[in-house]
């Protein structure tokens, strides 16, 4: 099959690349490399003995979008490209909506004119703001409380409409919970520019050296140690469910959102207890207020994925930590400085 992947160098796009690349998809990339590497690409090249298409350029420039996907002429697309980051979203509000949902429509329009009819979209579990019961499941209100939140619940209700419009039209939003983790290999993982906005990336850098402790914002929630719970999902799970979703689209019709997470909750303490043990150096930690907007527990109902996608989360936390651990230990600055040893 002949698969379009937008943000392909990015984290999760990465670590996709190589399960389809492995499958023996063909692939093109479309991307601006504004928070990814192409080094990325090249690791995958590496590790998957396969080349790929590359175009670099924005998902907002809608004729290179569509030139690049009529000219490639997929099968499917998988949409990852956007931004990502709660707190800058709430800064910079239209950066956002110019990105991820105008660029979905420009994307689109540009499968139309390919005559392309399957995506799977990156979506994202803060689509369903506080939780009215726990576990979310995809029956959830949709109420995000930030522009990022938004813009994915935005981005999924366009893509829905245009299934709906367009004959034999397949898409599967996957709603992802808290990508962590990396390659195997160590080669490909998560590399933030800057502070780090997600925890597992900040504690890597508190563990190699490069940040001096971890912030632990409140320890008062009702939970088993009093941190905040989250369900943290390997990323090499979540590259499966991305390729379970394009057989998914690739043999059905319609619009449905699936949740991809493991099901069960991580505490933060429990979380730097784990890295601790893959890296076998101590994380300094301190408590701080609560941050406005923090829940005590999010964690998916994952049956639907099981049901539609026949995938299931394989990895857990120990592992989650040991595959980061690996890629952090030795790509101290990321994709920036090569690896260390």
């Amino acid at each position: 099959m002949k698969v379009f992947v937008t943000g392909g160098a990015g984290y999760i796009g990465s670590h996709t690349l190589v399960q389809l690349l492995a499958a023996g998809h063909e692939v093109c990339v479309f991307d601006n490399f504004a928070n990814s590497s192409p080094v990325a690409l090249d690791r995958v090249r590496q590790l998957t003995n396969r080349d790929m298409g590359l175009v670099q350029a924005d998902i907002r420039d809608a004729d290179a979008l569509c030139d690049a996907v009529t000219t490639f002429a997929p099968d499917a697309v998988v949409h990852f490209a956007g931004l990502k980051a709660v707190g800058e979203s709430s800064d910079l509000p239209l950066l956002y909506y110019q990105t991820n949902v105008s660029g979905t429509m420009n994307l689109l329009a540009a499968m139309d004119a390919a005559g392309c009819t399957r995506i799977v979209f990156s979506s994202s579990a803060t689509v369903y703001g506080e939780a009215h019961y726990l576990p979310f499941d995809e029956d959830h209100p949709i109420a995000p409380t930030n522009p990022y939140g938004r813009t994915k619940a935005m981005a999924e209700g366009i893509i829905g409409d245009w299934a709906k419009a367009t004959s034999d039209a397949s898409a599967v939003l996957l709603r992802y919970f808290n990508p962590v983790g990396a390659h195997e290999s160590g080669r490909i993982g998560e590399d933030p520019q800057g502070i780090p906005n997600n925890l597992m990336p900040y504690v890597a850098q508190v563990a190699v050296g490069r940040r001096a402790s971890l912030q632990i914002f409140g320890d008062d929630y009702d939970t088993r140690d009093g941190t905040g719970e989250r369900d943290y999902i390997h990323v090499v799970d979540l590259a499966a469910a991305h390729l379970a979703a394009i057989e998914c689209a690739a043999s059905t019709s319609g619009c449905e959102a699936v949740n991809v997470g493991t099901g069960q909750g991580v505490t933060v303490r429990e979380l730097v207890a784990a890295y601790e043990r893959a890296s076998g150096r101590p994380i300094a930690t301190n408590v701080v207020a609560r941050r406005s907007g923090d829940v005590a527990s999010s964690y998916a109902a994952t049956t639907k994925a099981a049901r539609l996608l026949n995938w299931r989360a394989a990895f857990n936390i120990d592992d989650m930590c040991a595959t980061s651990w690996r890629w952090q230990s030795t790509n101290v600055d990321g994709y920036g400085a090569g690896e260390t040893q």
